[in-house]
């Protein structure tokens, strides 16, 4: 039996392209993923039921537990995942090149981008997470304790070398933070804005918010460097 804890980070977030492919072409446990994301996602994870996630997944009620013991370590392959996944989009756009105004415009910029790319997956990791078991939300919690240590980082060199005005660096980062995971909540891929517009645009109201300049450049060149170094 596959234990949620042997799942690696990068699965959960592919659920689209699971979909997308028959299911003969789809390891089973990626489709258990990405069936489980979408019913917790519409409906919660009490509402959901392991029948459920086996319809989605075209497989019978049983076939669910050939792979997972019970719907919670479902959901805690889909967290640990998410989160693993999510942390790597951190700590890559914290380590981009240029001063802390631009990592930090780079973190604000992935971060809320891979929420609405991801929009389903991610807001079942952020808010299903109080149905964890108490050691599972322990292993979940220490990745997000990794995640605002890096955010705390980027602020931190900034309010040293006083690109920014921070009071309260911890206040910031769960102000910060809070923004790029809010995107998951209401984002649908119905409305006009692109993930890329959001990226930018929470990029933006980040850098306000520690009091710092937007990155410069030529017709925004620069914020486009960004972009594309970081996709």
């Amino acid at each position: 039996m596959t234990s949620a804890a042997q799942v690696d980070g990068p699965d959960p977030p592919v659920p689209a392209a699971a979909g997308a492919a028959t299911a003969q072409t789809v390891p089973t446990v990626t489709r258990l993923l990405a069936a489980a994301a979408g019913a917790f996602s519409a409906r919660g994870f009490h509402a959901t039921t392991t029948r459920d996630i086996a319809s989605r997944a075209g497989l019978s009620p049983a076939g669910v537990y050939v792979h997972f013991a019970s719907k919670e370590e479902l959901l805690h392959a889909l967290s640990r995942g998410g989160h693993l996944e999510a942390l790597a989009v951190v700590t890559r756009a914290a380590s981009f090149e240029g001063d802390a105004t631009d990592r930090l415009a780079a973190v604000m910029r992935s971060f809320s981008t891979w929420h609405a790319e991801h929009h389903e997956v991610a807001s079942v990791v952020q808010y299903e997470f109080p149905h964890l078991t108490p050691a599972h939300r322990d292993d979940v919690l220490a990745l997000r304790k990794q995640i605002d240590a890096t955010v705390r980082g980027v602020l931190q060199e900034g309010l040293d070398d006083g690109t920014m005005v921070v009071d309260d660096v911890r206040d910031t980062t769960l102000a910060l933070m809070s923004l790029c995971i809010d995107v998951a909540r209401w984002y649908s891929p119905t409305i006009s804005r692109s993930a890329a517009q959001i990226g930018d645009t929470n990029a933006a109201l980040g850098l306000r918010l520690v009091s710092a300049q937007p990155p410069s450049g030529p017709s925004g060149s620069r914020q486009s460097a960004a972009r594309k170094s970081l996709t």
